[in-house]
Order: structure tokens, then C-alpha cells, then sequence
């Protein structure tokens, strides 16, 4: 890995008329942001469609885009939809807010009327899709329409004879509701179609994008619905044990994360092969990929399935390294980055460590005053890390600042970097970040716009609405870029390959 830099903004943040960031002209031009400020990486969540709470982490499928964040004005460009039918919603309620629920009630109503339009025509390239994606993209459609005759329900609250994703009675439902059908394989069109061509404005301009690979899968998802052998399920589609996390001193309780558990037996004997073609898949999306929880490869916690939280749980070996060197040995080297955080057991550490891949280094973590010397302190990071000022699951750096339980490590932190006002305590931080030994380093945009606790894009604590923070139009600037640029090159992470075209005038 190349010293470098990049920043953590996922699609649904950036700035849209239509309630939810897209993938249309404002995605492009942050591109042109990030390579006009020197940075490398563009690093999103995951783009897989979401459920019940929104979270890019619980997706309905491991290989279906977000529909939600299919650009209407391409549509209304190719003739798919007209101005007047996006205009005729209000999206939105607040601008810097997406608010899902008008997504739900009324997304899916203007997406069909562009893919009924579609229908008259089905250009080449639809047919190839729906050819290149066959081994996916029609169970996805079919699972979607039965969920939507289902009124939503998740599908192990489906009737008997519809659980069995190969039975008699799902081929005849697909058959008759083929229209829905259809409509759901067109909908993955139009969204790879929009991707595809982002991520190669990406690549011309010198970004990389990096993508995100969820541990778990939804219970209430394609993958497990087609595939239930591989995960910890008895006939009846039961589960014994689910996921979470193992208590600690922030969670005396731990996380009950509720996902199933996989079959490593069985995967194992069938030389990891769901597991390498959901791999295959990212890597044909995605120039590098943040691999989430890896913890869990290493050891797992397992929790009763009918227990209210994670106190009788208990950890589990999972696959180690074996999975990964399956992987490499049919997919090639990969550009992997590894989320390493949690309870960092011998064993973890030297997994991480046997793997070669990169781990993470927070900076919020750091300057307890009680753990002087904590991996996370800066004086730590080895070369072969990504540091990052935090995650999208942290406070913001300024509602870390104002954070009174905080107190001591501002404190430290303060006189650590020799932060002051005129500097700003952010851009202070941002500075120790791009000055320390890690090779790669990722700060969240919110960091760069200097924004409070209010534009948090994950409060596991319940105190805010999570994943709904987006960005106001002409948010990022050519005085932060400039900004970003020169520090950049001062601590030598600037992106030399960027390709910065003049921008055309609006």
C-alpha cells in the first residue's frame, strides 16, 4: 500500500433534491473534490438494498444494489422519467436528514414508471445484464416480489410451502407475479448501470473506491432464504444460536445482534465456495475492500437465540485464515483492508498480524490517560496500518470535543499534537492523523465540514436516528480541497495520479 489518503462518505450522505444521496452528478463531483484535494480513496458502507432499520450492515442481499440511491435525473436524461414525476414529491423534510420513510412510500412508485418505459425498448446491454448476472439477479427479483405480496413480512413469518426457496409453490408465485418480477430484475439494471459508470469516473480521475463486506448477512435476506445450508439453521429454519458481541466494560449486557450463524463445516467442505464467489462479486465492484468484523474469522460469539441479550453467550472458533488463503488462491492477491477492533485476544492479534492485511488505528480511541501506551496512541501506528480520526460508527471529531465524558483525552490530545485555536481542534487532528506512520490515512467528511454530534452517521446508543445524516449542497469547497491538498503534500500522502480536469461550468 501506497502512503495516501482518503475519506469516508457513503452515497447516501451526499447532497440530493430527492431525499438520499445518489449516484448522479453531485457523486461525481465529489470525485472531482477528492482528486483535486489529493486523496486516493473514496471509501463508502455497503450499497446492498436495507430492511427494517436501514442499516447498510443488515442488506437483503449480499449482490443487489440500493435502489434507493439510483440518480432520477439520469432517468429523466435517458427519457426514463420526466421532471414533472420527480418533481411531484417532497422528498424530504429537512435537507441535511434522509428520511426513509418517504423513500419507502414513494421511491419504488417513480422507479416504475421508468422501468415500464424500459420495456419498450430493453437495450443490448439490459440483456447482458440480466445474461452476466443470471445466477443471481432473478432470485433476488423473486424473493422481492414474494416479500412485497407478503406485505413486507420477513420470510421465515412466510407461509410453509413459500420458506423452501426451490419448492413448486415459489416457481408458480414467480410466474404469477412475473410483472413484479421483472420489474425488481430491471430496478438491479439501472442501479449497475448508474454504479459502473460512477465507479469508472472514479478510476479516470485517479480514485480508488472502497467498498465494505459485512460479517453477517440479515436473516431476512436473499442469501439466507436461497441458501440456508450454509448457515447454523435446522430444517424448520430455526436458529439455536445468533450473533452478537461478548459483553465488556461499555456493554455489561454485550450486543445481540440477532444474525444467523454460518455452517463453517459445511463451507469448509465445500472449500468456502459461498464465501469466494460473494468475494468474487465485491471485487468487480470495488478497487479495494474494508473486510468488517474480522474478529469473527478468528473466534465468534454465539448467544441463545431466545435470550434478551448476550450475557450466556459464548465464543466459537470461526475459519481463521484458511478462508482467506482459499480465497487468494482462486480470486488472486486482494486489496484488503481489515477492521481489527474489539476484544483483541493473542490469537486475534496474531491472525491479524499472519494475514499481512492492514488494520485500523483509531483516533478517538487513543489519549486515555489510564493506557498511556495504547495501540492507538499515534507514537504506535506501524506502517502497514490505516488510521482513521473514526469510523461511522464514532462521534464526529467535534462532538468528541464537546463530549464532558471526554474531558481527560481532550486534554491529552491537546497537548499531544499542540493543538490551538487558530489551527482548530479538528483540523488539528486531522493534521496528526496525515503526519502518523500509517500508510493510508481515512478521515469521515463530516471531520473535514467540522460538524457536531448532529451529523453522527451511527449512535449504537440510541440517542440519535442512525444512518440518516447527508450533507448540504455545495458542502465541500474549493478552500477545504486547497486546505487538504497542502497537507497532502507536506506529509507526502498526495495522490500523484489524480487526474484534475477542469470542471465545466454549470
Amino acid at each position: 500500500m501506497i502512503r495516501s489518503a482518503g475519506i469516508l462518505m457513503h452515497i447516501t450522505s451526499l447532497p440530493s433534491p430527492y431525499g438520499i444521496g445518489t449516484m448522479g452528478k453531485e457523486a461525481r463531483k465529489f470525485v472531482d473534490f477528492l482528486a483535486e484535494s489529493g486523496q486516493l480513496f473514496w471509501q463508502i458502507l455497503p450499497i446492498g438494498p436495507t430492511g427494517f432499520g436501514n442499516s447498510p450492515y443488515q442488506s437483503l442481499s449480499s449482490y443487489a444494489g440500493n435502489p434507493y440511491l439510483i440518480d432520477l435525473d439520469e432517468l429523466v436524461e435517458e427519457g426514463l422519467l420526466t421532471k414533472e414525476e420527480v418533481n411531484s414529491v417532497k422528498w424530504y423534510k429537512k435537507d441535511t436528514v434522509v428520511d426513509f420513510g418517504i423513500l419507502y412510500e414513494e421511491r419504488f412508485k417513480i422507479l416504475k414508471k421508468a422501468t415500464d418505459r424500459l420495456s419498450s425498448k430493453h437495450p443490448q446491454d439490459y440483456l447482458d445484464f440480466i445474461q452476466k448476472e443470471k445466477d443471481w439477479v432473478r432470485d433476488y427479483a423473486v424473493f422481492m416480489a414474494i416479500k412485497k405480496e407478503q406485505k413486507g413480512k420477513a420470510w421465515l413469518t412466510w407461509p410453509k410451502e413459500l420458506r423452501i426457496h426451490n419448492s413448486d409453490a415459489v416457481r408458480m408465485e414467480a410466474e404469477r407475479l412475473k410483472e413484479d418480477v421483472i420489474f425488481y430484475e430491471r430496478i438491479q439494471y439501472l442501479f449497475y448501470k448508474q454504479f459502473m459508470a460512477l465507479r469508472k469516473y472514479a478510476n479516470d480521475k485517479g480514485i480508488q473506491i472502497m467498498g465494505d463486506l459485512p460479517f453477517y448477512v440479515a436473516s431476512d435476506s436473499i442469501d439466507v432464504w436461497s441458501h440456508p445450508e450454509q448457515f447454523d439453521m435446522n430444517d424448520n429454519y430455526e436458529m439455536t444460536f445468533v450473533s452478537g458481541f461478548a459483553p465488556d466494560g461499555g456493554n455489561p449486557k454485550g450486543q445481540k445482534w440477532g444474525n444467523p450463524l454460518f455452517n463453517w463445516n459445511r463451507m469448509r467442505n465445500e472449500g468456502y465456495n459461498w464465501w469466494i464467489e460473494r468475494m468474487r462479486f465485491q471485487t468487480r465492484l470495488f478497487d479495494a475492500i474494508r473486510i468488517d468484523h474480522f474478529r469473527g474469522y478468528e473466534s465468534f460469539f454465539a448467544i441463545p437465540a431466545n435470550d434478551p441479550d448476550a450475557t450466556n453467550g459464548h465464543f466459537e472458533k470461526g475459519p481463521g485464515l484458511d478462508l482467506f488463503r482459499k480465497m487468494e488462491e482462486r480470486l488472486g492477491k486482494l486489496q484488503i483492508i481489515v477492521e481489527d477492533l474489539g476484544q483483541l485476544t493473542p490469537e486475534f492479534l496474531q491472525m491479524v498480524k499472519d494475514s499481512g492485511y492492514p488494520g485500523m488505528r483509531i483516533m478517538e480511541y487513543a489519549f486515555d490517560p489510564n493506557d498511556p501506551g495504547s495501540i492507538y496512541m499515534p507514537f504506535q501506528y506501524e506502517k502497514n496500518t490505516v488510521v482513521y480520526t473514526g469510523t461511522h460508527d464514532n462521534d464526529t471529531l467535534m462532538g468528541w470535543k464537546n463530549d464532558p465524558n471526554q474531558k481527560a483525552r481532550i486534554e491529552r490530545v491537546t497537548k499531544y499534537f499542540g493543538l490551538h485555536a487558530k489551527e482548530g481542534f479538528v483540523w488539528g487532528m486531522l493534521r496528526g492523523a496525515y503526519a502518523s506512520n500509517s500508510d493510508l490515512a481515512i478521515v469521515q467528511m463530516q471531520d473535514i465540514l467540522e460538524l457536531g454530534s448532529e451529523a453522527r452517521m451511527n449512535d449504537a446508543s440510541g440517542h440519535s436516528q442512525p444512518w440518516t445524516w447527508r450533507c448540504k449542497k455545495g458542502a465541500f469547497t474549493e478552500k477545504q480541497s486547497a486546505k487538504l491538498k497542502e497537507m497532502m503534500l507536506l506529509y507526502c500522502r498526495n495522490n500523484w495520479n489524480a487526474k484534475t480536469e477542469p470542471k465545466e461550468k454549470e
